[in-house]
């Protein structure tokens, strides 16, 4: 969160808004997000329908869900996914930003 937090104003300025979906119970989530200040939406989902919506993949060695990022226009047609196979793997916010451009 704190790389797309670097770019956001990037991602403002191409009308794009970021969504972090947090697997945190309701108060635990708002804490931290509060703590952090984070500059876009976050929405906690601790019994984890959202995510599973959208496939998010759950690996308890990794002590819990796997970072997903994804692209979805104002309709909800998904045009980008990435799974991430740890929570380093996780796509540049320039290769996000080009995506969106194009």
């Amino acid at each position: 969160m704190a790389q797309l937090r670097q770019d956001h104003q990037e991602f403002k300025k191409l009308n794009t808004a970021i969504v972090i979906i947090g697997s945190e119970k309701a108060e635990q989530f708002k804490t931290y997000w509060q703590k952090e200040n984070f500059p876009f939406i976050g929405i906690p989902d601790p019994e984890h329908r959202i995510q599973k919506l959208y496939g998010q993949e759950v690996k308890p060695l990794s002590l819990g869900r796997l970072p997903a990022q994804m692209l979805l226009d104002k309709s909800g047609t998904l045009h980008y996914v990435h799974y991430g196979n740890s929570m380093r793997d996780i796509p540049l916010n320039k290769e996000i930003l080009n995506l969106i451009k194009s």
